[in-house]
């Protein structure tokens, strides 16, 4: 009975600086002396696509009202992410909340987007333009966004790197390649 996912990424609204994507949209019953009353449950992202990006959970008996109250929702949980040359991230990541995991990484350009339904929404507000990624365990939209997110906040440019251990960004950058160019001797 329950309408799940039917408006699965089909909105898409640019509100000043910012776009929003409807995730998910759960209708919900509830028993009552009368019969049923159903409301709505929605998911929605918001980013900036410049590298902040936030989601909310919103729920009303009227599709529209849940939608609003979701989007305000994320707009006061955004997120920065450093990005790599503004289009991809920095280095591979694992993020996970209840049963749902992700893995993350960066990619060459041209790449795209690959990642499935809640988390591509994720990476088009974000502004990432090429990553690959992999959810594995649930297929829940809710828990695959907060994984998803989970795995984003653990992301560090190079720069926050070197400032924390007291080198130059040179120094890091360096070993980062050094390291790269010695695994496929093995």
């Amino acid at each position: 009975m329950a309408r799940e996912g039917k408006d699965r990424g089909d909105r898409e609204e640019r509100d000043n600086e910012f776009v929003d994507k409807l995730v998910h949209i759960n209708r919900v019953a509830k028993v009552v002396k009368g019969g049923r009353r159903f409301g709505f449950a929605a998911l929605v992202v918001v980013g900036d696509q410049r590298g902040r990006v936030g989601f909310g959970h919103g729920k009303a008996r009227e599709v529209p009202e849940a939608i609003r109250k979701a989007t305000e929702a994320a707009k006061r949980a955004l997120i920065r992410v450093p990005l790599k040359d503004g289009r991809t991230l920095h280095h591979e990541t694992r993020g996970h909340h209840g049963a749902g995991k992700v893995v993350v990484r960066p990619a060459p350009a041209g790449t795209g987007i690959i990642a499935g339904g809640p988390m591509r929404a994720v990476f088009e507000a974000l502004g990432v333009g090429d990553v690959v990624s992999k959810s594995l365990g649930t297929s829940n939209p809710y828990n695959m966004v907060r994984a998803t997110f989970d795995a984003l906040k653990s992301q560090q440019s190079p720069r926050l790197v070197a400032q924390r251990r007291g080198r130059s960004v040179a120094e890091i950058i360096s070993k980062r390649e050094g390291h790269k160019a010695e695994e496929p001797t093995a």
